[in-house]
């Protein structure tokens, strides 16, 4: 069966999870009703879940039809195909929700089989009931594959009615070396990989970065540079949110090219977009969002990882202990989205000077 969609095979596209992409390849003969695909953001779940589902359509159909199929399927354009991303307003999602839904007990309108994929699925905890009712209700014509970077409690009953396929970060060496095939210098690659928290999506950021090394530079010269000052404080946590901007700032200009985009279509409409806006906007905040949350994960990994050489140069293991320990606190905090500024400023007037 020929996978290529172009010049791009979608199941490529996940990287370094040989583990989970043979338990969706081995599932395509004889699926189940439902597959809950977990993974962290650039773990390569969602690529997995466009792969699988390309798979799941193409299953018998004539050979000549699957490139045009995967490349439907990779525009999300495909008849049998039906993607739901929760956001926007909850009114809207959940009117398209029951949209889904009432599609999953039609016939497909092309082939045999349909695939409804519902992504993160960890935002939508809210309509967890409303899912479950039709898994428990499965069409025998339709498959659901769910994606999300974890399992909220209130998804624990929705898992137990699907397959789960559990992705975790990508390793170090399988991102360099997928930079690398891509173009990357070899060690602007490692840099990347090295800082990108497993994350596919960051490490292409931070490989076409050409300041990434000097980003992560600066991160590991802090707790040398600390006096214990909320003035000092402040200025390091400007100077490291500054890096940081340059790093999102292709993914800025981006937004900003499809925010140009989405006016002149809305002009041209002239009524009905709000929500539309409002989902766009909150994607791109979800974007950024991801962004700069890995770069901070990366950028406190260096931090204590200078605490940690420093005990080769004589320093305390004591000061090792309480940076990383602060650390670990800022970092189960980022679940909650705190104010970065602020967390940041708190943590450099905690961490022990080095000199």
């Amino acid at each position: 069966m020929n996978e290529v969609v172009g010049d791009v095979d979608l199941w490529s596209e996940v990287v370094g999870q040989p583990d989970a992409v043979a338990q969706l390849r081995a599932a395509v003969a004889n699926p189940t009703h439902a597959y809950l695909i977990v993974g962290p953001e650039g773990s390569g779940a969602r690529e997995a879940a466009r792969a699988f589902a390309a798979d799941l359509l193409a299953d018998g159909v004539d050979p000549d039809r699957v490139a045009l199929l995967r490349r439907q399927v990779a525009a999300g354009s495909h008849p049998s195909l039906v993607v739901l991303v929760p956001e926007g307003d909850r009114m809207r999602l959940r009117g398209e929700l029951d949209v889904v839904i009432g599609r999953a007990h039609r016939a497909p309108p092309v082939g045999e089989r349909q695939v409804l994929l519902l992504e993160e699925m960890h935002t939508a905890e809210q309509y967890a009931a409303a899912i479950l009712k039709v898994l428990e209700e499965p069409p025998a014509s339709t498959v659901f594959l769910l994606v999300a970077e974890e399992l909220p409690e209130g998804m624990a009953t929705i898992a137990s009615r699907c397959v789960r396929i559990q992705l975790g970060p990508v390793p170090d060496a399988a991102i360099r070396d997928r930079l690398v095939a891509e173009g990357v210098d070899v060690d602007a690659a490692q840099v990347a990989a090295e800082s990108a928290g497993g994350s596919m999506t960051q490490a292409r950021l931070v490989g076409a970065d050409p300041a990434a090394a000097d980003r992560r530079a600066l991160w590991y010269s802090l707790p040398g540079r600390l006096d214990g000052t909320g003035a000092t404080a402040a200025a390091l946590v400007d100077e490291v949110q500054a890096r940081t901007d340059d790093l999102a700032a292709p993914l800025t200009a981006r937004q900003s090219v499809e925010r140009a985009e989405f006016e002149e279509r809305a002009e041209l409409v002239g009524r009905g977009v709000g929500g539309e806006r409002k989902a766009l906007i909150d994607r791109h905040r979800r974007e950024q969002r991801r962004v700069r949350t890995a770069d901070l994960r990366a950028g406190l990994a260096v931090l204590v990882g200078r605490y940690r050489d420093s005990l080769s140069e004589g320093g305390s293991p004591a000061d090792l202990v309480a940076a990383a320990e602060a650390v670990q606190e800022l970092v189960d905090r980022l679940a909650f989205n705190p104010n970065d500024t602020l967390q940041l400023q708190a943590l450099m007037t905690r961490l022990p000077p080095l000199r």
